[in-house]
Formats: C-alpha cells, structure tokens, sequence
C-alpha cells in the first residue's frame, strides 16, 4: 500500500503542465539517438549552403531564405532525401540545441524557430505530407504483415507529428514578452486550426479519423502518443481553455440575459484544503482497540435539518455510535475510510503535527443553487399537504398555504438558478413546436460548432477509439491478445539485453502509457465542458455515446488500484528528459539512480489524469438517475472512499461530488457508517436546498425507469441533430406547386429504355383498355 500519512499535494491545476514538461513527453527515452540524427541532417544541410557560420549569427533575412531552401527539399520525390529535410526542420523546432548552452536557450530558439517555420507556411506543407503518409497503403500493409512493430516503423509519421506538436505548442503557450507580430500570428494560426481553409475539415477531425484507423486495426505503426497529445494541443489551442471557458460562460449568461455567475469556480478550488487522514502508525493502534471503544453519543448536524423538512431517522438514530458500525461496511469496503478515523484517534502531537489539521473557511465555499423544478417539487408537497390538489408548474399562487411556506418559497427563489443549458433546452422545445413560424435558427459559426458539425456523424467511432486506447493504456488493465498495441512507438527495433535496458524500456512503456491516458482525460473533458457550453444537446451526444461504450466503468475500473502508489509513481528518468538530454552530458545510468527516480512529491500528469477523469465521471452522472444508478450497480462507493486518501483538495471535491449523488440510494447503513464522509460532503459540495441527498426519502430515490429517461434524452438529441444539421428539411414543411401549368410544363428526364417502350406501353395500357365513361355519372 502506498505511504497513508500523505502529506498536503502542492498542486496547481491547470490546462497543462509547464511548457518543458509538456515538450518532453512528446518523445520516449528510446527517440533520444534520433535528436543527433537531426543534429547531423541539419548541420550537413546547412553547412554546405552557410560557409562557416552559425544559425544564431544569421540575421532574419538569411534564416528566411535558408528555411526557404529547405521548404523546396520538401517538394523531391525520393522518400529519403524528404526525410532528411524534414528533420533538418525538426532540428529547427527543437531549437537548434547544438548552439546552446543551457536548457533555456534551447526552449527560446525552439519558440523563436517556430514562429519562423509558421510564417513561411512550413504547417501547411507538413500537412500534405501528413496526408500521404496517412494514405501510405505500402507503410500500412508491411506493418499489417510483421509480428512485432517498432519505432522504425513510424519514422516519418513520427518526424511530421513532432514538427507540428512543437509549432502548435510553441505558438500557443502566450508569454508576456512576445513580440506583437508573435500575437497576431498566434490568432492566424488558430483560425487556420478552427476554420477549414484548404480542406473541408478542420485539422482536428484528421486527427480524429487517424485515432480510428488505428483502432480499427488497419494502421497499428500510427505513433499514437503523438497523434493524441497533438489532438490535445489542437482542441486546447482552437477552443480555448478552462479560464477562457470561464470567460466565454460568463459572456454568453449576459447575452442570454440570465444573472451573473454567484462565484468563480476556478478561483473557489484553488483556495480549499484538502482534508487530513491521520498517520499510518495512529491507523495500526486504532484497529487494535477497535474491540473496546468507549461509548459516545452521535451529535445529530442540525445544519442538515434546514435542509430536509421531514427526518424519519430523527428519533431513532440519536444514540448510535457512529464509529461502532464501521465493521459493517459492505462489499470491498473493508478498509475505513481515513476521514471518518479523523474523529475517533486521540492526536498525538509526537506523531502529528498541528498544521496537519484541517481548517475549513467560515461558512461554506459555495452559494446554494436551487432549480426551477425544485421550487416546484416543494410547491407540489406542500399543495398536496395542506389543500390536496396541485396546480401543475405554476410557481407563484400561495393562496391556502401556511407562512413558513411561503418563507420557504421566497428562499428559494432567492438562490434560484438558471443555466444556460435550461435556456437551450427551452429554446429547443419552442423550435420543435413552431418550425415555421420562428423560422431558422441563427448558429454562430464558433470553432466549437464548426468542429460538432464535422464529427457528428462519425462521433461514436471516435469516442469508442478513444476508450479502446485508455482501456489499453490503463494501469489496471491486464494484457490480452485481443487488446491494441499501443506500444508501437515506444518499443526499440532491437529488444534490450541487460538489466538496465530492461529497466529503463519498463520506465519508458510506464511513461508512455501514464502520457496516454493524460492526453485522452484531458481531451475528453475539454470536448464535453465546449460542447456543453455550445449547446447542452451536443453534450449529451457526446456523454451518451461515451456511457453507451461503457465509459463509467472504465473509469471506476481505472481507479480501482491503489491510487496513492499512481499519483507518486516515478516513471520518468529526469536526465534523459527534452531539454536536458540535449545540452548536458548524459551521466553514466545505474539501475539504483533509475530505482530512485527523482524527488518530486507526486507525479503532475498522474494527479492530473485522475482529477480529469474524476471530472467526466461527473459530467457523465450529474442529474442522470440511471447512470448514477450505474455508479450504484458497480460498487463504486468504497473505490471512490479509498481516492479520498489523495490530500489534494480538488481532486477530494470530485469524489465527495460523485459519492453525495448516490448516498440516497447507499441505504441507512451505509450513512450511519460513514459520517465523516456525510460531513466532508457538507462542507465541500455545493448545496441544492432541498436536496434530500442525505436521508434518502426523496422523490428521486423512488423506483425509477431508467430506460424511458436515456429513450427520451436520446429522442431530443436526435430530434436537434436532424433539425439543425440534417439540411434536407422535411417534405410537408417544404412549399408546394399547384399550378397545373407549370406543373405539366416541367421537363422530366426519362430513362433511355422508356423512348423504347412507350409505344408498346400505349398499346397495352391505354388504347387496348376499355373506357367506360359513362361510370363517371354514377355517383358512388
């Protein structure tokens, strides 16, 4: 098990990781002989057309023209001599690392270098050859034949995606000292990402469709590290990240009308604490005495009560002990929870220091929130309870209604909120009800549509590609024969001989699976938080294809490892990283320098990865009884209690999130047993007023048809999609011609056979048959 006194997690959330970090694992440890083959390229290149000088030397003028030169060896025709420029140019990316002395001159001459490359059209070249290489049936068909793929097989596609991946990332992490003409060639270029310009795609959608074809098994030499990270960078880049989705949210509230947002997320996440399980040690002693506990009466929250009208465990749960009931916890939820032992261990001050302690602000971190379907759920009770008939969705008569309702009422309104997606789904309805009297919907051309628009149709295909992969990627997976190899651009032509090789390959592959499953969580969230901001409907599709290839499980499969040992996994060798490896001289490796790893306190995309997908667990659940209900099925509630060991407070925000929407369904046993849990939950989660999620006595805790809620979500999303993007609109909506004249004036193009066969047609229907006019005057 992984160290359990864990101390508090220094970590800043962020869209990425820092700009070196994010560089270095573009490439595994096995790449490093091919950063001196570029070395060499370039310098063979260069030196044959600069005598005698070096490329910092260079005025602007003279590296234009050499970037030029080499632009045009991009055009030959022979395969070698292409990918012997394309590394030169590569060489540039990675900033000319051979001129410098130090790391942050290298990532200075890579920014500088990439900027370059970009105005003189070195992306849009890089794409063609992108192209052919995807279309490359001969590099397909021998990597179909051969037993084992390796780096070898994915050298160009390799050199391609590495010169993108650096443009793209170089030109848009902003610093504060860019130069103005940096800033508008940094908006050129992410127009030219969002908006097809020579294609009629956007470049993220061929990335996309490289994800498929991997999958699908017709192209397993694809470098899919590569190929996903740059997907990333691409969705991050052209849609924006999470403070400009912050920013875009608060924009379109007003422009829709609705009140400002109550607080800034971002900002309320960053200034919480983390909750504090005791130390090992205390845990051990703990469970000895476990046997013989001193009886102590349960204090009762009567801050809960505000929020529940009616308590049936009011008179019959005062006097449990909470903590004697620990034993009982069902299923895999043997281990207590670390944050319920908080309360019941006497502190030891020797073992744990008092800054350990958790202080939690005054009040509570978030404005409550209530619904326009909770005021009237409450307004239904109540007109049920004292008049006994209701009044459908009226919110505003209170007549026959007793004072401490209407109260109630006027609090509730007070904390009422309405989201965006509330006035899309209206809007939506109104559409469906009226197509011609509204007319067309006006859609604003945003990046975001743009790139629905093009994935629509083959949006489950991608989403299931990219469960395949983070299936495969996942710790927790074991290795089948079935499963994809994703292993195909990390793996050495020649496998390793000694010990430290071996070392250092199972460094590598751990690294490059932990990359992986990084990319595919961040993407995937980007994906849903823009597309749901767009329009809640192209949220659904996206989570419902997602739920429908099993992404709920995956997810819980993922974290059902011990997850302290992930977070503090050290599978990177910080010497062989980019920029490093380039500038300083390799020490000599042993296998008790690898065993050591470096002295960070966690891994960041590790800790970032679970808090994504934390992230899209509960965008996949929030407000959908059936999927939460899945949660139920699958047991997650004692996977999610061990995650709440991690001391990191944001990453404790979305457990407590995903364990609060399914404690009504949990049953007694399990709130009794987990108070402190109940507690943490209280004091992190944002309330809805009358949310009955810790008493269990809700209207949604009834049975439920889970089927009929997917059905119906499933019959709106088809019935947007087809309404805005299936342009052919319905025939009985379309205008009809009835004037006889310009009816019979139309000319129709007729088969070449019926010139041969009208004669005979006449013959035989027409003139051969009866007519019996006289029928005409009988009246039916």
């Amino acid at each position: 098990q992984g160290s359990v006194d864990c101390p508090n997690l220094e970590f800043k959330y962020g869209d990425a990781d820092g700009h070196s970090a994010e560089l270095a694992e573009l490439y595994s440890y096995t790449e490093e002989p091919e950063l001196s083959t570029n070395r060499r390229c370039f310098e063979e290149d260069f030196h044959a057309q600069v005598q005698g000088r070096r490329w910092l030397e260079l005025d602007e003028a003279q590296q234009k023209a050499y970037v030029m030169h080499l632009l045009d060896g991009l055009e030959v025709v022979n395969r070698d001599k292409r990918l012997r420029v394309a590394r030169a140019i590569l060489y540039l990316a990675q900033g000319i690392f051979g001129d410098c002395d130090n790391e942050g001159n290298v990532l200075h001459w890579s920014r500088h270098n990439s900027f370059l490359l970009y105005r003189l059209g070195t992306f849009t070249a890089f794409l063609e050859l992108l192209n052919m290489e995807i279309d490359n049936s001969q590099a397909c068909s021998s990597a179909l034949r051969k037993p084992a793929i390796s780096l070898a097989d994915s050298t160009e596609l390799r050199v391609l995606l590495s010169v993108m991946y650096l443009m793209v990332e170089n030109i848009r992490v902003e610093q504060e000292a860019d130069p103005p003409e940096w800033k508008t060639c940094r908006e050129t270029f992410r127009m030219e990402l969002s908006f097809p310009v020579h294609t009629e795609e956007p470049f993220a959608l061929l990335l996309f469709t490289m994800v498929t074809k991997f999958c699908s098994g017709h192209a397993p030499h694809f470098p899919m590290k590569k190929v996903l990270l740059l997907l990333w960078k691409v969705l991050l880049f052209t849609l924006g990240g999470f403070e400009a989705l912050q920013a875009m949210k608060v924009q379109k509230r007003e422009e829709l009308g609705l009140p400002p947002l109550p607080e800034d997320s971002i900002q309320v996440m960053r200034s919480m604490r983390a909750a504090s399980p005791p130390t090992y040690s205390i845990e051990l002693m703990e469970q000895q005495k476990r046997g013989h506990r001193s009886r102590r009466p349960l204090v009762k929250q009567d801050s809960l009560d505000i929020y529940n009208e009616r308590d049936p465990f009011k008179n019959d749960e005062a006097g449990v002990d909470e903590e004697e009931n620990d034993d009982v916890d069902s299923g895999i939820e043997g281990e207590l929870d670390l944050m319920e032992r908080d309360a019941i261990i006497p502190v030891m001050p020797a073992q744990r220091p008092p800054i350990e302690r958790v202080s939690f602000p005054k009040g509570l971190p978030w404005a409550p929130k209530v619904r326009q379907k909770d005021i009237e759920h409450f307004l239904e009770a109540s007109r049920n309870k004292f008049i006994g008939f209701t009044l459908g969705q009226d919110t505003e008569t209170l007549i026959g209604l007793p004072r401490p309702i209407h109260e109630s009422v006027k609090t509730l309104k007070q904390h009422k909120y309405v989201s965006i997606s509330d006035v899309q789904i209206k809007n939506e309805e109104e559409l469906e009800k009226c197509p011609m009297s509204l007319g067309e919907e006006e859609v604003q051309e945003t990046p975001c549509e743009i790139l629905y628009r093009s994935m629509l149709y083959n949006l489950p295909q991608y989403m299931i590609a990219l469960l395949k992969i983070l299936l495969a990627a996942a710790p927790t997976s074991k290795a089948k024969t079935d499963s994809i190899n994703i292993l195909a651009d990390v793996l050495p032509e020649e496998m390793p001989i000694t010990v430290l090789q071996s070392m250092k390959l199972g460094i590598d592959v751990n690294r490059h699976k932990e990359i992986i499953v990084k990319s595919i969580s961040a993407l995937l969230l980007l994906l849903l938080k823009h597309f749901k901001l767009n329009h809640i409907y192209q949220f659904e599709y996206v989570s419902q294809h997602l739920v429908f290839a099993n992404c709920i499980p995956l997810i819980l499969k993922f974290f059902n490892q011990n997850i302290m040992s992930y977070i503090t996994a050290k599978n990177s060798i910080s010497v062989l990283d980019y920029p490093h490896c380039t500038v300083y001289d390799l020490p000599e490796l042993t296998a008790e320098s690898l065993e050591a790893g470096d002295n960070n306190q966690f891994c960041w995309r590790n800790l970032f990865s679970c808090i994504n997908l934390l992230r899209i667990l509960n965008k996949l659940t929030k407000w959908k009884h059936s999927r939460t209900m899945m949660l139920v099925v699958f047991k997650s509630a004692p996977i999610l209690k061990r995650a709440l060991k991690v001391k990191q407070a944001m990453m404790q925000l979305y457990v407590l999130k995903l364990l609060k929407i399914q404690t009504k369904y949990l049953g007694r046993q399990w709130r009794k047993s987990n108070m402190k849990t109940m507690s943490a939950i209280y004091q992190k989660v944002r309330h809805r007023m009358n949310d009955d999620w810790a008493y269990g006595n809700d209207i949604d805790a009834r049975p439920w048809d889970f089927q009929a809620e997917e059905c119906t979500l499933r019959a709106n999303i088809e019935a947007f999609n087809s309404r805005r993007y299936d342009k052919p609109q319905d025939s009985e909506f379309a205008p009809v011609d009835n004037c006889l004249q310009s009816v019979l004036g139309q000319r129709l193009e007729l088969p070449e056979d019926f010139h041969y066969s009208y004669e005979l047609w006449l013959e035989r229907e027409v003139f051969s048959q009866p007519i019996r006019w006289e029928e005409l005057l009988h009246c039916q």
